[in-house]
């Protein structure tokens, strides 16, 4: 499938609508659990959704758009939602990250971009150069991972209830 803005717009515009409908009435087991030591909680990964919408995926488009010489990212801090997170409840941040994400998608909608537009290029501090085509899909692609995660931490607070059956559940083994 190749990136297509409206077909983009489709996924970003939904995370935030999935994200509270999955997780909006659960209780702190089910939002607090992950999957052993360094790993997230969906608490966790909603907080890392903010914090992509406040420094990610507008200011590196900004960049790429800019009329600077240096189009080189801000290095992304993939944890920072370990202390812009504490003390809120799981629906602050579901509200918090729709607000942020109805206020990226109206920028993203208004600037009318053109095809040209897509294949600008921007620098990643790891990754080299990449395009904003590149940057956009990997918004909608990263929305969709943290959906999978979301959904793999918490069955996996079952694995062991299931008995015989996680082999028929591939991702409880994952």
């Amino acid at each position: 499938m190749t990136y297509n803005l409206t077909d983009a717009l489709e996924v970003l515009g939904q995370t935030p609508k999935t994200l509270k409908s999955f997780l909006g009435h659960l209780s702190n087991p089910w939002l607090y659990s992950n999957e052993g030591e360094n790993t997230w909680s969906p608490y966790d990964i909603v907080g890392h959704l903010i914090h992509g919408e406040k420094t990610d995926w507008i200011l590196r488009l900004k960049i790429i758009l800019s009329d600077s010489e240096n189009k080189t990212f801000v290095p992304f801090d993939r944890f920072a939602q370990f202390e812009t997170s504490k003390g809120k409840s799981m629906s602050q941040l579901l509200d918090e990250f729709e607000v942020l994400r109805e206020g990226n998608l109206d920028i993203l909608r208004n600037l009318n971009l053109s095809n040209a537009q897509l294949e600008l290029k921007g620098k990643h501090p790891e990754l080299g150069e990449v395009t904003l085509s590149q940057l956009l899909s990997t918004w909608v692609t990263h929305d969709l991972a943290h959906i999978a995660q979301i959904s793999r931490v918490m069955a996996k607070q079952y694995k062991d209830e299931v008995g015989p059956w996680s082999a028929y559940i591939p991702i409880l083994n994952q």
